[in-house]
């Protein structure tokens, strides 16, 4: 396995809006992680970047809709 290049400046701000496309689409961080060939851990942190709002794991909603706010 080849280990994933370091993303920096611009480059990294682009990825990140693209995962956040997808996660916003209905991808789980798992299954985007799979897709790029990345850590989920590092997909979260590009995801934290693009301020994306993170659904409820399991697939669960809260009552209400409600959706927690990453946090930085």
């Amino acid at each position: 396995m080849t280990r994933a290049s370091i993303l920096q400046g611009a480059e990294r701000r682009r990825v990140a809006a693209e995962l956040a496309e997808k996660y916003k689409a209905g991808a789980t961080i798992k299954a985007i992680a799979e897709e790029v060939g990345r850590s989920y851990g590092n997909v979260h942190q590009l995801l934290v970047e693009a301020e994306v709002d993170f659904r409820l794991s399991g697939g669960h909603q809260a009552r209400g809709g409600r959706i927690r706010k990453a946090s930085a």
